[in-house]
């Protein structure tokens, strides 16, 4: 290991096991590409964004003037980051990122050159110019993520809901593919507050959020409506397909052990679903899948209804 130290970062770098040839790197004027090129080029892109991707593009293509790289992999478990760029490989720098006691992630260039004191050097000044930008747009992703958050079940909030829609909507026209909502709400919810009180209720609606997302792929979403309502949308799903997930997801509720102290309450959800309209708006689809909760309700609860 060759740990380097910067002002205020520690990173401990892996040596890579392969042995290519050093390749001298240039820079636009064809000379050298020095420590100053490499600090100035980074100084000034890293100004240019507060998305982690375009940050750690830039890095990337920075670092691949100084060395040969053949891909660069990151991770930040806080806020969900797992990027790849380029391709990964076995020869691999492994870099910990922290600053000022916030942990910013893992950081691997892949790559077989070897590390001269030089590239030692190099790579030091250029993860001291990649750290403070990467803080940054680590905070901006957290307050991003909050504000399309709901705070008490950690679904999507209706901000969420309509932007995530509006991407939905339009791959789907785009390739031609089935799109589905469903509206699932509790069923006797301000029966269960009044009788247990509006912890129970929360913790109802905290344990039917994981319960959802245990029930559905990773690519489908939920999102909090509001109060006991919730949204699913369901990405490449025929209105067949949305019925037999909707009706899964009913009967794992109706199944749900849910104590409140030592008693069990039994907990039930009425669902309603609707299939994307080529060129109708989302208030309309969200509309039709909201009619058919209804009529799901009207028809005694506990049970699924689809739009027509």
């Amino acid at each position: 290991m060759l740990p380097l130290k910067q002002n205020n970062v520690t990173v401990d770098i892996g040596a890579a096991r392969s042995e290519p040839s050093f390749r001298p790197s240039t820079s636009p004027a064809g000379r050298p590409y020095e420590l100053a090129d490499l600090v100035r080029a980074l100084t000034g892109r890293l100004q240019m964004s507060l998305e982690v991707d375009r940050l750690l593009g830039f890095f990337f293509e920075e670092v691949g003037r100084l060395m040969t790289v053949d891909g660069l992999v990151y991770r930040h478990a806080a806020t969900e980051v797992e990027l790849l760029l380029g391709q990964s490989s076995e020869a691999r720098m492994g870099f910990r990122l922290s600053i000022q006691g916030d942990e910013l992630g893992e950081l691997l260039i892949c790559s077989g050159e070897p590390v001269s004191e030089l590239l030692a050097t190099q790579l030091a000044a250029a993860l001291d110019c990649l750290i403070f930008p990467l803080r940054n747009a680590l905070l901006y992703r957290q307050a991003v993520r909050a504000s399309l958050r709901d705070p008490l079940t950690g679904t999507g909030n209706r901000l969420a809901l309509e932007q995530s829609l509006s991407r939905e909507t339009e791959l789907a026209r785009r390739h031609a593919q089935d799109l589905s909502v469903v509206m699932l709400d509790m069923d006797h919810f301000k029966t269960l507050n009044d009788q247990h009180g509006h912890h129970a209720g929360d913790a109802a609606l905290r344990a039917i959020s994981l319960l959802m997302k245990e029930q559905l792929r990773n690519v489908d979403m939920v999102f909090r409506f509001g109060g006991e309502e919730f949204a699913l949308v369901l990405s490449n799903t025929s209105a067949t397909a949305a019925a037999v997930v909707a009706e899964r997801i009913r009967a794992a509720i109706e199944q749900l052990p849910f104590l409140v102290g030592e008693r069990q309450v039994k907990l039930s959800a009425s669902l309603g679903c609707a299939t994307y309209l080529t060129g109708e708006p989302l208030d309309t689809l969200l509309q039709r899948a909201d009619q058919a909760l209804y009529q799901a309700k009207r028809s005694g609860r506990n049970q699924v209804a689809s739009a027509d």
